[in-house]
């Protein structure tokens, strides 16, 4: 039986659902692309679909609509996929469990994907009626949005009139975005050296933290458990000696890990003193992190059985030294926008390999030279302790327009339906926005979405009411001359 039945907008919760059925996490979207494109031909639309799996689906214009300038629709397919300890759903064979709690549509014991399956099902339900008066509608929905826009990056755009589009992955309604910062994925690598295991085998655990989007939520002060481990780690190491035998927290490199543990060795005489260690920082975290992550937890367990190996002592000493060396959140805030990040990183994945120690970040920038050179200092010490970095999946900042005939017509709109003129702004979390810009010359966007609360995380959470006023807000500007 269907959860979102009853809800309004029907059409819009109705396909919502029908996404949330479809596994399509980031690199795994074969299945929600092709349901794209079957509801293409079984509304005998025109649809491009190509290798990557982006799907462009365009509808012709409604009646008295013909001469005005086509629109393009844009979201992305792919959502991040993060689950609480014990959840058994396999994202890559299984759908969402949805529930309903008041205002909100939350998923049990999973993230929603309302980033961004809710502009899916807006783009399907515009593209589905025969009432919504429009211009010519091209829909664009890319993959792998969420681990470097690659979709974007790689889709070709040149079937396309449109040169005015409303992008539908915002997550707070009343604002109109207008522009964000660009950014990149680095990926800090070091060799490490591993000898047989001795001593006392131990695991460490970070858990309970309140994680998050590391664009949108970096300046909230929430902290990141791989920084966190790695503080941990020093502190140890002022009361016992040890071996890291492996290492490992974070999913994603945009969402700001929740969880960290590290596997140890210890003399047996040493482990009460690790012991009084994590009792010492927890204590300290609990506090410092006392509003933004109250749940924090620090842990540390005995193991009954050794691992095969463990790092040597200069190898424990330089991956600590690289985790806590390298910067980590805010570096710095924008001159220009008050309140607006300007250049942050996250240190997104922590991951002790047999041959080496892997961290991938998330770098982002409105200011491109601030981003290379923040590139360049994760280099510079990465290759001083003898390891290696590799940068990938760059994209450009979206840049403020000063004019921009669409979000004086979006502003005049939301003005005249909510009698308040809306925020625009421009953020430090990355849209495709940026990209297609550079393949669309002359490209006017702005950027809504309806309110959703702790994206990227468990918690995440769709409103029903926003969703419905947001959806209003769409109709008036498709059919507004």
């Amino acid at each position: 039986m269907s959860v979102l039945s009853g809800l309004e907008p029907k059409q819009v919760f109705s396909y919502f659902e029908e996404i949330c059925a479809i596994p399509h996490a980031s690199y795994h979207e074969e299945q929600i692309s092709d349901y794209c494109v079957e509801f293409a031909k079984r509304h005998n639309l025109t649809y491009y679909q190509d290798e990557l799996k982006n799907v462009i689906i365009i509808k012709e214009a409604s009646p008295g609509y013909e001469n005005e300038e086509p629109i393009i629709i844009q979201g992305h397919l792919d959502m991040v996929c993060e689950k609480e300890p014990g959840c058994t759903i396999d994202f890559e064979k299984d759908g969402l469990s949805l529930k309903v709690e008041g205002d909100y549509i939350t998923a049990e014991g999973t993230t929603l994907g309302g980033d961004d399956g809710i502009a899916v099902a807006y783009a399907l339900a515009l593209l589905s009626s025969d009432e919504i008066a429009h211009p010519k509608l091209e829909v664009v929905l890319t993959v792998s949005e969420e681990v470097g826009m690659e979709g974007a990056s790689g889709i070709d755009l040149s079937m396309l009139e449109g040169r005015r589009m409303l992008n539908l992955d915002s997550e707070e309604e009343g604002i109109l975005l207008a522009g964000c910062a660009g950014g990149a994925g680095v990926i800090c690598s070091l060799p490490v050296s591993r000898i047989p295991a001795r001593g006392t085998a131990a695991v460490i655990r970070v858990s309970g933290l309140t994680g998050g989007h590391s664009g949108a939520e970096i300046h909230k002060g929430r902290a990141n458990a791989n920084i966190l481990m790695g503080r941990i780690l020093v502190k140890l190491s002022r009361h016992a000696a040890y071996k890291l035998s492996a290492w490992e927290g974070g999913k994603k490199d945009n969402a700001i890990p929740r969880e960290c543990t590290a596997w140890i060795c210890i003399a047996e005489e040493d482990l009460p003193k690790a012991e009084q260690a994590a009792a010492e920082a927890m204590q300290e975290l609990s506090n410092e992190y006392a509003v933004t992550d109250k749940n924090v937890s620090v842990s540390i367990e005995r193991l009954v059985q050794l691992p095969d190996d463990m790092l040597d002592e200069e190898s424990t000493r330089q991956a600590v030294l690289l985790v806590n060396a390298l910067p980590n959140g805010i570096q710095s805030m924008s001159a220009d926008v008050e309140n607006l990040v300007e250049t942050s990183l996250n240190l997104g994945i922590l991951k002790l390999e047999k041959e080496g120690l892997r961290l991938q970040y998330s770098v982002r920038s409105s200011v491109g030279s601030a981003k290379d050179s923040l590139n360049d200092k994760l280099t510079y010490v990465t290759t001083g302790l003898g390891g290696s970095v590799e940068i990938t999946g760059i994209y450009p900042a979206w840049e403020y327009k000063r004019n921009s005939a669409l979000r004086d017509k979006a502003v005049s709109i939301y003005e005249k339906m909510y009698g308040t003129k809306p925020v625009v702004q421009m953020i430090h979390a990355g849209l495709e926005c940026g990209l297609l810009s550079g393949k669309l010359s002359g490209l006017d966007c702005i950027s809504i979405g309806p309110n959703m609360q702790s994206i990227h995380t468990t918690e995440e959470k769709l409103s029903i009411s926003s969703t419905k006023r947001v959806w209003d807000f769409l109709i008036e500007v498709l059919k507004t001359k």
